[in-house]
Parts: structure tokens; C-alpha cells; sequence
């Protein structure tokens, strides 16, 4: 014992004695304190939405500023008492508890104990790496002493809980009082101020959403040390302690306007530069509509898992072992409750597990999963990647006591909480709405979680669109002498290229229908058709007008373009069938409406400047064509809207593409369904399938089930034809197609038209 105390005395003066030879040395090399003391947020630029309703700031400082009279004495005493008790007596170092932290380290023969002051936090938040060395240290102490010698204890302590990370994305109180609860830092509770002040010193280890338990663990430490420092009395402890607490639902993945919000600061960077767009002041309106946003956020994250289910089960995220399980059990909720909602998702762990049921602790209570929940479970992922249909399923094959998993709540009745297997999917995806004639972007997914990945797929990603680029091949055709009456053979063909010397294109289910019309080809999505109506047409005259809608990638002057071998964003994608949606005129996307400086004069404004680039008939035929997709072909599932919508599915070979592109007289919108490696969906997964359910959800919400329809334009006339020959039908048996004037069959029918009225095929392939 003695031979430990000359070491620690020997420490001690070594120590001291560094500091004192190091501070002349390292204080020279440390930040100005003029700008700490100086502080005031640089005013960035705010973002607002079509509404006008603020939904993003670009600023260098993170957080929500509060003045520290607008705090709660609650929080300011929680942090002090449990990070620095002696906070209102030292001079920025703690001699005394760095003296405290050296015995515990050297006695328990480990660096456990730490000295920090909230000075010395400060510093290291505001001027200097979080490195752990020797030089770093100095640093900050250095730096500490003279933040002492240059600002009140008041504002110290303002500045240090407006910039410390409490988790989840929130810095300061104020910031961590709306993640975690909900609402401004002046209206927490003693139990609310002690949970947050017990965050600083590891947010993630002691975040409620991660871990309750843990948390209320940190809290009763937290409303000790109150205690003990005269804050509080012991029956404020215990209420406090005891108090239900109500969190807020944890962020769902990303925030609603991450990926534009993100798109508009790009521009706003390369235009005006960093300084303007962190210190400038600017206001940014933009053409956002909340309601579409938030809608396409919960139509991409539900499809996603739609489609990840379907790939199967990959397993438990983690297995926690040394658990009481049958304490957990008994204990059917913790000291306090917590909120919990219908069709939330959070992480749980398993506390039993039998064939038919299983008990999962999660927010502090413990919710029952039942088999025909856990279902799409059957289907499981391997090691080696390849998926197994597990027979005779039972949850007892696929969790254990101890699993960490995923769940929803699924529904609550009278404190009895069903809950349903989920997981987080790893198949990615898109969404991206335009307004047609102004350009106005409404709505933009990059992806199924900003946080996981900021990559904004529906910017950058160039991908096959597949059979979604048939419109426009079947638009140029009505440019180029076809009609949707035209005729052409399904039949077998051979073509110059391939591995073998020739190509012979098939349709999706290798089945080829004869003569075929191209309103019939389109919306069957044939293959074969397409392919021959490009050689009949031309690949130059298709390539020219690909150009004119907006393809202004690499084209390939081949055959294969056909089946949509060109790579494309989903946002361009969208642009183009936003001509067909705009009457053949070509508008410039527009995200920005107009942007103010600090002082309220405009620096930009854009306006929507239509250029009518194809005729009126073709956008109209096209649209008309596309309709029947919806009616009775690949996009059938988009008669759920029961307004008048047009638009074309896409798959790409070996399903690792899924597309859906459609639009109502008012909104176009585009999905995209894949993987960022270019591995396959799985079997059956089309556009159909996995795109098209987003597409419809989304669409669903933004319309409202109110949408007009497609206005007919001049040129555009009416003729019966027999559906078998394309021609003139010699009674009113036929079928009344569009043409455009003068190009209608002259022609008669052969025969009288016979043909058989057939319910449309629910078809999922393209």
C-alpha cells in the first residue's frame, strides 16, 4: 500500500509539474478565445417548403440555441451535479478530481476515471479534436483556463449546453428535448431534465430508445447526485424516479426532407458559394409539398420491406447473453412507462419463445408475437446467401432467449401489446415527383433511410429502365406513320448479334401472340413487338427522338435499346414522362422558387417556361396507350386510385431493376426498385411487383382520389376498327381507337369483326 501511494504521489508531482511547464508552451498554439467570446449563430439559410413552413437550415452551428434564463434550473442542475459537481467553485480545472481520478486509475490499475470540468468539455467541443494524447490534453486545459479567465460561469455553461451531444442526432438541450420528448427544453420535467443530463457522458450506451433499462439506470444516478448536491430532496428523487416518461417516437429511418433538403444545399454550395449559403442569411422557398414528401417517405420505406420480406429472414441483429429472463418476464413494465404507437418499430429482445408464441421486451414493456405474424419468417436467408423455405414453421426455429430482432407494434388493448416480426430491408429505392407544365419538384426519395446512406438514388443512380423506355419508343412510332391500330407480328425473329452470332428476342413468358396491335403490344409489355417495330421504324429516327423528350445520356445504336439497354436516373426518367403529362411541352425541373438575401432582396427566381418539343396528338396517343397499361395490363394495380392515370412498368434481366413511371393530368411520378450492387431482386420481382405498390401508395395520398382527366387535344379523331386486323370495322361491333386526323385506316376488314369480350388479364410481367 505504501509502495502504491509513493507512486501516486510521484504521479501527482509530474503532473502538476507538466502542466505547469507545457502551459507557456502549448497555450501559444490554441484558438483565439475572441471567437468563443464573440459567439453569436451565424444565421445560415432557412429552407422553406411550396407553404412557406420552414423544413430545413444550413448552418455551421448544430443545434437549436437557448439563452440559459430560458432553461430550466432542473436540467442546468442535473448536468453540473452529475458531470461537474464543483463546477461554480474551480477555475476551469479541477485539481481536486483529477487528484481523485488518479488514485481510482492507479488503484484499480486502469484508466476508468476521468477529471474533465464542463470548461474543459467546452473546449474540446468547440476548438480541438477529440484525440486522447498527452498534447491534446494540455491543449485543453490550457484553453479551459483561459475560456475561465474570459467568460462568466453563466456563460460557459450557456455555450456548453447549447453545442454537447446528447445521441441521435441532437446537440445541445434544446435539440435534445424535441428528439427525445418532443418539445421545448423550458417545458421538461425533473424525471425528463435527468434522463437527458445522464446522455452526455455516453449517448448511445444510455439512449432510451436504445436501451431503457439501461437508461433509467443512468437516471437514477443522475437524480442521486441532485440529491446529494442539495438540488433536490429525497422526495423529489423518488417522484422523479417513479415519474411515467413519455418519449417521443424515435426518428422512422430518415427525415421526411433529408435527400432534397441535401439536393438544394448542393446547388445552393456550387452557385453561391459556402460563405453565403453558412453565414448569408439567405431564405430558400422551394417547390416541396410537405403532404407529397411525407407520403412518398412512408410509400418507399413500407414498399422496401414489402419486397425485403420477400427475400427472406436473415436472422437476429445481435444475441445478448447473461440476461434474468424470468425477472424480465415478471416485470411487465419498468418503474415508469413509456409511449408507444401503433405501427412503430423498434428494436426487442427476446425473453421466451415457444412453437405458436413469442414474449419480446421492448420500451421498457414486453408485447407477445404470434406465429402468423412472423410468417413471411418461413422464407430464410442462409449463411451463404441462398434462401430456405423452413416447413413445419414455428417461432421456436428461428429465435432464441436472448435474440435482439426487430418489431412493430402491431396494436394495444388494454395494455396487452401484439407485436409483428420486422426487419430493416437492404434492397434500396426511389421515388421522385414532378408537376407537369411547371417542372416543380413535389416530392424526392433518394433512398430508404438518409441516415444509413445520404447516396440520393433518385438523383445519381443510372440505371436500365427496361421496359419502362417503351413509351417512348411506341411515342416515336407515332411520330414516324404508326398508329395504336398498327399490326405487327409476334413471331419468332433473328437478328445479327448476341453471343452466338444472332439474337432472337423473346417475350417475358416465352409464348409469342401472333399479329398483335401496338395499343395491345404496349400494354402487355411484348417484347417481341417492340423489337420489330424499332427495325421497322428505325434505330436513328427512335435515337432522335429520345433526344428531343430528354435522353441525354449514351444511347446504344442497336436493337437491344429495345428492351431498354440505356442507363438513366429516376429523376430523368420522370422529366421525360413528364412531357407526355404536359401535352408534348418540355419543361426545366424547378426546385427553387425564388431566394432572398438577409435583406430581403431576390437574388433568384424561377419561373416555369414551357417549350413544346413533340405534338399535342403524340403525347396524346402515348397517354391513351399508357392507360391501357393501367386497364388491363402490367399496371393494373393502379385501377385501385380509380382516377384516370397513365403509365408503364420496367424489369431488367435477372430482375435488378424494378421500375413504375405514371402520371395523372397533375403529378408524374417515378419508382425505382433495386440494389446498389446490381444483384438480383429474386424471381417475380417486376416492376409490377415490387415498384408499382409504391407507386400506387404514393399516388394515392398526393391525389386524394381527385384528378382530371386527360384533355383531348385538336387532330386527334375517332374510328371502329376490328381489333384483329387494325382496320375498319364493317359494323359497330368493333373497338373505337384514336388516330390522328388523316392518319385512320381507309380500309375495310376483310370479314365482320368477331371477336370475344375477355376479362382483363391481371399480369405482372414486363
Amino acid at each position: 500500500m505504501k509502495f502504491r501511494l509513493v507512486i501516486i504521489f510521484a504521479v501527482l508531482s509530474l503532473l502538476l509539474g507538466g502542466i505547469a511547464g507545457g502551459y507557456i508552451a502549448i497555450s501559444k498554439g490554441i484558438p483565439s478565445i475572441e471567437e468563443l467570446k464573440q459567439y453569436n449563430q451565424a444565421a445560415g439559410t432557412r429552407i422553406y417548403a411550396d407553404d412557406d413552413v420552414l423544413i430545413g437550415e444550413l448552418k455551421i452551428e448544430k443545434g437549436i440555441f437557448v439563452s440559459l434564463d430560458r432553461m430550466p434550473k432542473n436540467i442546468v442542475n442535473a448536468i453540473v451535479a452529475v458531470e461537474d459537481s464543483r463546477f461554480w467553485k474551480h477555475k476551469g480545472i479541477d485539481y481536486i478530481a483529477i487528484a481523485r481520478a488518479v488514485v481510482k486509475d492507479i488503484i484499480h490499475a486502469s484508466l476508468k476515471e476521468g477529471g474533465s470540468t464542463l470548461t474543459q468539455q467546452l473546449a474540446k467541443v468547440v476548438f480541438l479534436s477529440p484525440e486522447k494524447t498527452v498534447k491534446r490534453k494540455l491543449m485543453e486545459a490550457s484553453l479551459a483556463i483561459q475560456i475561465e479567465n474570459n467568460l462568466s460561469k453563466k456563460e460557459i455553461l450557456e455555450l456548453y449546453l447549447n453545442k454537447v451531444y446528447f445521441g441521435h442526432g441532437a446537440y445541445g438541450v434544446e435539440m435534445a428535448s424535441k428528439v427525445y420528448f418532443g418539445k421545448s427544453v423550458n417545458h421538461l420535467t425533473l424525471a425528463e431534465a435527468s434522463l437527458i443530463a445522464g446522455l452526455v457522458k455516453a449517448p448511445t450506451l444510455y439512449s432510451p430508445f436504445n436501451d431503457l433499462s439501461r437508461a433509467k439506470d443512468r437516471q437514477a444516478i443522475v437524480l442521486a447526485r441532485m440529491e446529494e448536491e442539495g438540488y433536490i430532496n429525497k422526495s423529489e428523487r423518488t417522484t422523479a424516479f417513479a415519474q411515467p416518461l413519455y418519449l417521443a417516437s424515435p426518428k422512422k429511418g430518415i427525415e421526411a426532407n433529408s435527400y432534397f433538403i441535401d439536393y438544394i444545399k448542393k446547388y445552393l454550395e456550387e452557385k453561391y458559394g459556402l460563405d453565403t449559403v453558412y453565414k448569408g442569411g439567405m431564405k430558400v422557398y422551394t417547390t416541396l409539398n410537405r403532404g407529397m414528401q411525407s407520403s412518398a417517405v412512408a410509400a418507399v420505406q413500407a414498399g422496401l420491406k414489402d419486397v425485403d420480406k420477400r427475400r427472406g429472414w436473415r436472422g437476429p441483429l445481435e444475441r445478448k447473453k447473461d440476461v434474468d429472463f424470468e425477472k424480465e418476464l415478471k416485470a411487465k413494465e419498468l418503474t415508469g412507462t413509456v409511449a408507444i404507437n401503433p405501427g412503430d418499430i423498434y428494436s426487442g429482445l427476446v425473453l421466451k419463445v415457444s412453437d405458436k408464441e413469442a414474449f419480446i421486451k421492448t420500451r421498457g414493456v414486453v408485447g407477445r408475437l404470434a406465429i402468423k405474424d412472423a410468417m413471411w419468417a418461413s422464407r430464410t436467408i442462409m449463411k451463404e446467401g441462398a434462401a430456405k423455405t423452413i416447413q413445419n414453421f414455428s417461432l421456436s426455429k428461428i429465435l432464441r432467449p436472448g435474440d435482439v430482432i426487430k418489431v412493430s407494434i402491431k396494436s394495444i388493448q388494454n395494455k396487452n401489446i401484439q407485436l409483428a416480426l420486422e426487419q430493416d430491408p437492404e434492397v434500396e429505392g426511389a421515388l421522385v415527383s414532378v408537376e407537369p407544365y411547371t417542372g416543380f419538384i413535389r416530392a424526392m426519395v433518394g433512398g430508404y433511410d438518409f441516415t444509413r446512406s445520404d447516396f440520393n438514388r433518385a438523383i445519381l443512380a443510372k440505371r436500365q429502365p427496361g421496359s419502362a423506355f417503351k413509351p417512348v419508343i411506341y411515342a416515336a412510332a407515332m411520330d414516324n406513320g404508326f398508329t395504336p391500330a398498327s399490326i405487327i407480328n409476334d413471331e419468332p425473329a433473328s437478328y445479327v448479334g448476341g453471343l452466338k452470332g444472332e439474337w432472337n428476342p423473346e417475350n417475358y413468358d416465352h409464348k409469342f401472340y401472333g399479329p398483335t396491335r401496338l395499343r395491345e403490344a404496349l400494354a402487355y409489355s411484348r417484347n417481341v413487338v417492340t423489337v420489330k417495330l424499332v427495325d421497322s421504324m428505325g434505330i436513328d429516327n427512335l435515337i432522335n427522338f429520345a433526344r428531343t423528350v430528354g435522353f441525354d445520356g449514351e444511347i446504344p445504336r442497336n436493337l437491344s435499346i429495345a428492351l431498354g439497354s440505356l442507363n438513366i436516373t429516376p429523376f430523368q426518367l420522370a422529366l421525360v414522362y413528364d412531357v407526355f403529362a404536359s401535352n408534348g411541352m418540355k419543361v426545366r425541373p424547378i426546385s427553387i422558387k425564388y431566394i432572398t438575401d438577409r435583406k430581403g432582396r431576390v437574388l433568384e427566381s424561377n419561373e416555369p417556361n414551357p417549350e413544346q418539343t413533340i405534338s399535342p396528338q403524340t403525347s396524346f396517343l402515348i397517354t391513351s396507350m399508357m392507360q391501357d397499361v393501367i386497364k388491363y395490363g402490367t399496371g393494373w394495380r393502379a385501377k385501385a386510385l380509380g382516377v384516370p392515370v397513365a403509365g408503364k412498368t420496367g424489369t431488367t434481366n435477372d430482375y435488378k431493376d424494378a421500375w413504375f413511371v405514371g402520371y395523372s393530368s397533375g403529378l408524374v411520378s417515378c419508382v425505382w426498385v433495386g440494389f446498389d450492387s446490381f444483384k438480383t431482386l429474386g424471381s417475380l420481382e417486376t416492376g409490377a411487383r415490387a415498384a408499382s405498390p409504391i407507386w400506387v401508395s404514393f399516388m394515392q395520398n398526393a391525389l386524394h382520389g381527385n384528378s382530371e382527366g386527360f384533355s383531348q387535344p385538336e387532330g386527334i379523331v375517332t374510328a371502329v376498327i376490328d381489333p384483329k386486323t387494325g382496320l375498319l370495322s364493317r359494323d359497330e361491333s368493333g373497338i373505337r381507337e384514336f388516330f390522328k386526323d388523316g392518319s385512320q385506316p381507309k380500309q375495310l376488314s376483310p370479314s365482320k369483326s368477331i371477336w370475344e369480350v375477355k376479362e382483363p388479364q391481371q399480369i405482372d410481367f414486363d
